[in-house]
């Protein structure tokens, strides 16, 4: 047996032997990807400290990763089947890996965003490359539960990212959260040249290079405009932004619809499978990311647990998406994938109303049956999408169909970012202007504090220190008169420390149920919508190949 397998898994008439292996390659792959965006949201404190971020600073290392993620999949899905597959998911590990390197080595902010760039680019040629390869290897009757496995996959990266990230944090400085994706980057390349047979479509066409570049263009500026306008405000960046994005958009549809072999057939949305699947895909994950941004800052901050025990408690959302998962595998067949999704957008939406009711008393308690919720829905909504977008696509094209099912989680998951996060922060720096009217406390303070929840909790920690100090200080005053002033100036603080803690706490709860709300009501809205949309019955079979193409090339080994 050859270490490196050289030979296509479509080259035979049975399935690849070693299939279900080779998936767990391409599960691992996902993970790492998935997870370098949710393991940031607990490394972001030490790294602000360490490097000095701002604000705007903090946003774009995080969202440098999402803009080339979003932007460039579609391009490189479609260069991968035509070239390779495999060697768009080796190339993708290598520059991840050599990405997260290069920001464990940051020293400032610019440093850190362009390493995430990097790393965008990694994972814009992983993700579709997991998802085709996966369709390549697997013959169609099990398909649909390979897929189910990739899709917990993803939900378990969400909530095993801050896990991972706090257990490091707890010994080792924000950089080990870069650095332990490169061991992991290393096995799976390794593992892909051992157990992932190369694909790559039987055409010899030239890609639409022009369509990719328009696909790059809209998707970039419109995910840049989610990010700009919401977070920073609508000024001539985000509007260029806009208008670029729309004028792109309309470029690249009419470009599609000219092109003989365009990159993407945008004709596909007029499907009603097609289009629901990725509305389904958007909705959910606009929730999901949402509710996952404000609920981890609730855990550290406003109940006070560290990195490493607020991932351990959003590990009932990964359980449940498994639990979620197996049962879609089995009802999916017999009750049809529009019963299922809509199922599980209904169990979204119901999770996310269940949240409303959060206020400042609240504990974890309260936090577990939403989170089990929300995870059994994104595993009986999302397998039978992400099956159906691939089933909708050709042997040659399963790159662009992986890049198109991703590029619209993206979509979604940025949306729900700043939406959600722009109505959030909105919500709690009205409650708590509201909640601080007329304590006396310092103009500046109170308008720091309205920045963010974490910058709230600062402010009440300073002013809780500067009266310990007083009160220090009126402990060595020999001078009685004076010692009583400063123990008087200092029990107000304290006071107004206390006040502004429970403030802060019950005013970020407030968003929270407030945020969670309108989240509700998007994702109800949009099952109704899905559920219109997705016909009854069983999935149409997928295109066949033209008559003057095999369904894989079966020769080079460089593939």
């Amino acid at each position: 047996m050859r270490l490196v397998v050289n030979e296509p898994a479509g080259r035979t008439d049975r399935p690849y032997a070693r299939r279900w292996w080779a998936l767990l390659v391409l599960c691992l792959s996902l993970l790492i990807i998935v997870m370098a965006n949710t393991a940031l949201t607990v490394a972001a404190p030490d790294m602000t400290r360490d490097l000095g971020l701002s604000g705007a600073d903090l946003q774009w290392v995080i969202d440098g990763y999402t803009v080339p993620y979003a932007a460039l999949m579609l391009l490189l899905g479609a260069i991968g089947d035509k070239y390779s597959r495999r060697g768009a998911l080796l190339l993708g590990l290598v520059v991840f890996g050599g990405g997260a390197v290069f920001g464990s080595l940051a020293d400032s902010a610019a440093t850190v965003i362009a390493a995430r760039a990097v790393m965008g680019v990694g994972a814009a040629l992983i993700m579709p490359a997991t998802l085709s390869l996966l369709a390549a290897t697997f013959p169609r009757a099990e398909r649909a539960r390979a897929i189910t496995l990739w899709t917990a996959t993803a939900g378990l990266a969400i909530a095993a990212g801050p896990v991972v990230a706090g257990a490091l944090l707890r010994n080792h400085g924000w950089a080990s959260t870069f650095l332990i994706n490169v061991p992991i980057a290393a096995v799976a390349l390794v593992a892909a040249l051992v157990l992932v047979p190369p694909s790559r479509a039987g055409h010899h066409d030239r890609v639409d290079h022009v369509g990719g570049l328009l696909s790059v263009l809209w998707v970039g500026s419109l995910v840049y405009m989610i990010i700009e306008g919401p977070h920073f405000g609508w000024d001539t960046k985000a509007v260029t932004a806009a208008a670029v994005a729309g004028a792109g958009l309309v470029a690249f549809v009419l470009w599609e619809l000219r092109h003989p072999r365009p990159i993407l057939d945008v004709r596909r949305f007029a499907g009603r499978r097609f289009a629901g699947s990725n509305l389904a895909v958007a909705l959910f994950f606009l929730a999901v990311f949402g509710a996952f941004y404000y609920l981890t800052q609730h855990l550290q901050f406003v109940l006070g647990y560290d990195a490493l025990a607020t991932g351990l408690r959003m590990l009932p959302l990964a359980g449940a998406v498994f639990a979620g998962s197996a049962v879609t595998g089995y009802l999916t067949p017999r009750v049809g994938m529009k019963w299922t999704v809509t199922a599980g957008m209904a169990g979204g939406t119901a999770a996310l109303a269940l949240l409303t009711r959060v206020d400042g008393s609240s504990s974890y308690g309260d936090f577990v049956l939403p989170l089990v919720i929300l995870g059994l829905a994104i595993g009986l909504a999302l397998s039978p999408c992400t099956d159906a977008i691939m089933g909708a696509f050709p042997e040659s094209e399963l790159g662009v169909g992986g890049a198109v099912n991703d590029t619209s989680l993206e979509l979604g998951g940025s949306l729900g970012i700043a939406i959600l996060g722009s109505l959030l922060s909105a919500s709690y720096s009205r409650h708590l202007s509201d909640a601080t009217a007329g304590s006396g406390l310092p103009a500046n303070a109170l308008s720091t504090a309205q920045d963010s929840v974490g910058a709230g909790y600062a402010v009440a920690q300073g002013i809780g220190a500067r009266a310990r100090q007083l009160a220090e200080q009126a402990a060595h005053t020999a001078d009685p008169q004076r010692a009583a002033g400063l123990k008087e100036q200092a029990g107000q603080l304290a006071e107004g420390a206390r006040h502004m803690k429970d403030a802060v706490g019950s005013s970020f709860a407030d968003a929270v149920a407030h945020t969670s709300l309108v989240g509700a009501v998007i994702l109800g809205v949009g099952t109704l919508a899905v559920a219109l949309l997705l016909p009854r019955g069983a999935a149409p079979e997928p295109e066949p190949e033209a008559a003057e193409e095999p369904k894989e090339l079966v020769g080079s080994a460089a593939n």
